[in-house]
């Protein structure tokens, strides 16, 4: 087989504008990820004592939360990407009647940043439904003495799980955490089927020019493994500093 690295060379600035975007919208993913799955993580347990704030929490709180859970790990990435991008958005940005932006704005964003955006909203949407289930299980991993400890010391609920029960389960939750991270990083490449300019987008170009496959897959296989594997060693150096903290 002769390898042409010369087309690798050619097209070397769109692999690399690849290797930024897909770095930028998995990192950005992920830092909303983590606050959805906070948020939706602590719903997903809220409790309360009494007949009618326990049905209005249940209700109005942890069934939706559920719901979103379920659907988003329920169904294909790459059908709720081409849901958000060719169903939601047009919903909610549209020129004439966005529900969220309209007008000429509308219209810049749909033209200049919609696979972005798409991509973005859609990868941050089941990244949160994962890491959701991840603060569940973390939170719920931490002995019960510990909340019971901070709120007998006069602390409220939210102060409790934010000062006592989240920092110790987060050590916990960090390996979890990077595996998702690091899925989400390969799943990325799912958006380029909405026309989004990262990696897999670079290689299928180059690919459609030369009519050649093995040069540019290839190359982008060893970018996303050396990629998942800075990833992984510093998540890895992450924990052994969080242990060492510890003791």
């Amino acid at each position: 087989m002769d390898f042409r690295w010369q087309m690798i060379v050619e097209y070397l600035p769109l692999f690399i504008d690849g290797i930024k975007m897909t770095l930028g919208i998995t990192l950005i993913a992920i830092f909303f990820g983590v606050l959805i799955g906070l948020f939706m993580g602590v719903a997903r347990l809220a409790e309360a004592r009494h007949g009618a704030l326990k049905w209005a929490l249940k209700l109005g709180v942890r069934w939706p939360a559920g719901a979103y859970v379920t659907f988003f790990r329920g169904t294909p990435l790459f059908v709720q990407i081409l849901l958000v991008h060719f169903a939601l958005m047009p919903m909610l940005v549209h020129p004439t009647d966005g529900l969220l932006i309209d007008g000429d704005l509308a219209r810049d964003i749909r033209q200049n940043y919609g696979a972005f955006f798409s991509g973005l909203l859609a990868l941050t949407l089941n990244a949160g439904a994962y890491i959701t289930e991840i603060f569940r299980a973390g939170i719920q991993s931490i002995d019960k003495g510990q909340m019971e400890a901070a709120r007998s010391l006069g602390l409220s609920y939210g102060k409790a799980m934010r000062f006592v029960v989240i920092p110790q389960a987060f050590r916990r939750m960090l390996p979890p955490l990077g595996n998702e991270a690091i899925m989400l990083l390969k799943d990325s490449s799912l958006v380029s089927a909405i026309g989004l300019a990262e990696l897999a987008f670079a290689a299928r170009t180059v690919a459609g020019v030369y009519s050649r496959y093995w040069e540019p897959y290839l190359t982008i296989s060893f970018v996303y493994l050396a990629l998942t594997m800075l990833m992984a060693w510093g998540i890895a150096h992450l924990e052994t500093r969080l242990k060492i903290a510890t003791r």
